[in-house]
This record gives structure tokens, C-alpha cells and sequence, in this order.
């Protein structure tokens, strides 16, 4: 919980940061997680993408004509799926906080980057036998998680954007583990400013 009271005074921190500039503004966001488990310990056909999904709010501070700060704060299910007799899967819930650098190449097209700090809020590994579904929770899944995200925006009319981006995990799932295993995935997203 301590994690968590510091990320969320840090995006407080940021947002009110970003709304002290000219240009600032804020909005909501949501789209579809494609995510999988990657790193040196993982062989290419054991995982595949898990579709989940993502959602929540940022806040966008303009610090020149072509730059801009975004943090933001969204509710994100991820993991990874394994096509095996039962198909199981794992489940991950994450709060993100990313901290986005935008620079715009045009009034449309942006290119972003920057860090993320994920608090996991829930976790189970699911199996499908006989027709139902089973779960287990698990509490061997490491309570944060760090990401750099890089991707490509574009600014709609009337506030509308769209962006895909990738999330390269840089903190190991597992707690108590040697094993170089990490969160990895793309998101499509669609969102307005207000």
C-alpha cells in the first residue's frame, strides 16, 4: 500500500504540474491490451498474446508548440495465454501510471515515450476442463511493475485521438525468482481531451 500511496502522490504531483502550463488539458482513454510474457527465459511457442483491455483518464501539459507532458492513470488487464490442451492463461489486473513524453511531428501525428509504474491489484491462473472454467490465485506475482512505452499518437477533430503503443516490461513477474520473465505487449487505444 505504501507503493501505491507514493505513485499516486507522484501522478498527483504531475498532473498538477501539467495543468499549470498554457495548453494543459486532460481526458479519458481506453482500447485493447495484446500482451504476453517475454525475456531470455521464455521460448517463442510456449505464450501467446492474451487480449485484455485498458481504461482511464491523463492529463496533457503543453511545454512548447511541439512538446508536451502526459501522465495518466488506468486500470489494465494483461498477461498471457497458452494454446495447451486446457487452455490456460494467466490474468494479471495493474493499475499504470505512465508518464508520457509527446513530440508532435505535425498538429496530428505525435510520437511518444516514456516510463510506467504498474501496482498489481489482482491475479489468478485460469484453466478450461470439461466445459468449465477454473481459477487459482496466486501470490507469487511481484506487487509492481515497470515498463518503458513508446508509440504513435494522432489528434482527431473536436478532441478525439487514437494511438497504438507498445509496453516493454522491464521488471520480472515472478517474486523470489532467477527466471528473466517479463510483461510485453501493444495497446490500441482511443480517448478524447476535453
Amino acid at each position: 500500500m505504501k507503493k501505491l500511496g507514493l505513485l499516486l502522490s507522484l501522478l498527483l504531483i504531475g498532473s498538477v504540474a501539467v495543468q499549470a502550463q498554457s495548453k494543459s488539458g486532460f481526458g479519458v482513454r481506453g482500447g485493447g491490451n495484446f500482451f504476453t510474457w517475454g525475456g531470455s527465459d521464455i521460448s517463442s511457442n510456449d505464450y501467446n498474446n492474451r487480449v485484455g483491455f485498458h481504461a482511464g483518464i491523463y492529463g496533457n501539459g503543453f511545454i512548447s508548440d511541439r512538446f508536451s507532458i502526459e501522465p495518466g492513470l488506468y486500470y489494465s488487464v494483461k498477461g498471457t495465454q497458452n494454446d495447451d490442451v486446457v487452455n490456460s492463461r494467466s490474468v494479471l489486473d495493474y493499475v499504470d501510471l505512465p508518464v508520457l513524453f509527446r513530440i508532435y511531428a505535425t498538429d496530428g501525428v505525435n510520437l511518444f515515450f516514456g516510463p510506467q509504474a504498474s501496482v498489481l491489484v489482482g491475479s489468478s491462473f485460469e484453466a478450461d476442463a470439461l466445459g468449465n472454467t477454473y481459477g487459482w490465485d496466486t501470490e507469487n506475482i511481484s506487487d509492481f511493475d515497470a515498463a518503458v512505452v513508446v508509440g504513435v499518437g494522432y489528434n482527431l477533430p473536436k478532441g478525439f485521438n487514437v494511438q497504438a503503443s507498445y509496453d516493454f516490461g522491464i521488471n520480472p513477474i515472478f517474486k523470489d525468482s532467477d527466471a528473466s520473465v517479463y510483461n510485453r505487449g501493444f495497446k490500441l487505444s482511443a480517448g478524447i481531451s476535453f
